[in-house]
């Protein structure tokens, strides 16, 4: 089992910055590779970001390129969503989910077996 417990969320301004984390838990064979997703009102969830933990390969979205950031702190077991240069249509529940995928950064919300609860952000115009 794999938990995850994802922080961070809130309402910012357009233009400002957030940080989100994911701590995660549980088998680390099962969480080789975590994703962020997001889901806005309406609309199907969709992949933002993703990372492996070994070696640390990352893909995004085109919608976040030049301005999200994804990391992680391997002793601390926590990956991070840096978001710069908010928009309002960055507004969402975002998710960290996690799979035992050996290779690459899926982007179907499919693959993952594992999801957090999930955090709200809001970006106000």
């Amino acid at each position: 089992q794999v938990q995850l417990v994802e922080s961070g969320g809130g309402l910012v301004q357009a233009g400002g910055s957030l940080r989100l984390s994911c701590a995660a838990s549980g088998r680390t064979f099962s969480r080789a590779v975590m994703g962020w997703f997001r889901q806005a009102p309406g609309k199907e969830r969709e992949f933002v970001a993703g990372i492996r933990w070994s070696g640390g390969r990352t893909d995004y979205a085109d919608s976040v390129k030049g301005r999200f950031t994804i990391s992680r702190d391997n002793a601390k077991n926590t990956v991070y969503l840096q978001m710069n240069s908010l928009k309002p249509e960055d507004t969402a529940v975002y998710y960290c989910a996690a799979d035992k995928t050996l290779i690459g950064v899926p982007k179907t919300s499919a693959v993952y077996d594992y999801w957090g609860q999930g955090t709200v952000v809001t970006v106000s115009s």
